[in-house]
């Protein structure tokens, strides 16, 4: 029997996923292929027409079966790309969206033109999940003190192995939103969350992938959406130093009511709606004067 080529076992799963009627994407499969060749997506196309080992064509083969069934290919290799660094994921996580970076830009953007660049600046990451946020912030600013919370212990387990292995200082503590920086009394400079914002009634609307392997803490906001923004404004007022900045991702289509409701608590701040690369509106900041 001949070996079955790169070429071949990219056009062999295609056919697979086909045949079985299921909801795949093409760089989902050469990303699956690329880790059990362990090679780059250049050097993969390099090796179109090179054997693939039969032993390693068969654990694809495998994984291509669990991927029809709606398994995420983030939980088959174990991780997601997230601001050029690898981060584990697992069912207790979001797996992080490429949409999330430009969260992390528009922090470290307007910390730049909030603060003087000697000074150390607070930030907590409310719902951090992974630790993508947290984590990268930690990464790419040195004057950044990190802390981090979630209210899943399971959640908090997978970021604090992410931190270790990233080589990031970040606190992390379990809390339920705000609550346990509020008991203990904590302030900061820079509140950033990515909470969950789908509507409830949403949830037989979303891809299998994401409706069955991913968290429903972390997906869900309450019968509009809103619940966690609702809840975080009303808490914020309590951990805000005096100037700074809060930073929101956001569903598509629900920067307007959640930049109504930081207006209403914090009205001496400038509010500001920011559409993401693809040109819908998902992140909301609000900065400035918050007390």
């Amino acid at each position: 029997m001949k070996q079955m080529t790169v070429n071949g076992a990219l056009n062999w799963a295609s056919s697979f996923l086909e045949a079985q009627k299921a909801e795949w994407e093409k760089p989902a499969i050469e990303w699956l292929l690329r880790h059990h060749l362990q090679v780059s997506r250049s050097q993969m196309f390099m090796m179109m027409h090179d054997e693939v080992e039969p032993e390693v064509f068969a654990i694809f083969c495998e994984d291509v079966k669990k991927y029809s069934e709606g398994m995420p290919v983030q939980h088959l290799i174990g991780y997601e790309e997230f601001y050029g660094r690898q981060f584990k994921v697992s069912r207790h996580v979001l797996i992080p969206r490429p949409e999330t970076e430009e969260l992390v830009v528009a922090v470290l953007q307007k910390k730049q033109e909030l603060f003087s660049n000697s000074c150390a600046v607070s930030v907590l990451d409310v719902g951090t999940g992974s630790g993508a946020i947290a984590i990268s912030l930690a990464l790419e600013d040195a004057q950044v003190k990190v802390a981090a919370v979630d209210l899943s212990a399971a959640a908090l387990q997978v970021a604090k192995e992410n931190a270790v292995h990233l080589g990031a200082q970040v606190n992390f503590e379990i809390s339920d939103l705000l609550q346990t920086p509020m008991n203990s009394g904590q302030k900061f400079d820079i509140v950033v969350s990515n909470p969950p914002y789908i509507p409830n009634g949403e949830k037989a609307t979303l891809a299998v992938n994401v409706r069955e392997h991913e968290p429903h803490l972390a997906l869900f906001g309450g019968e509009d959406g809103y619940d966690l923004y609702r809840r975080l404004v009303r808490e914020l007022p309590l951990v805000m130093n005096e100037r700074g900045l809060i930073a929101f991702e956001v569903g598509a289509g629900q920067t307007k009511e959640v930049a109504s409701m930081l207006r209403e608590a914090f009205p001496h701040a400038t509010v500001e709606r920011v559409n993401d690369i693809n040109g819908k509106d998902r992140i909301v900041l609000c900065y400035g004067d918050l007390h």
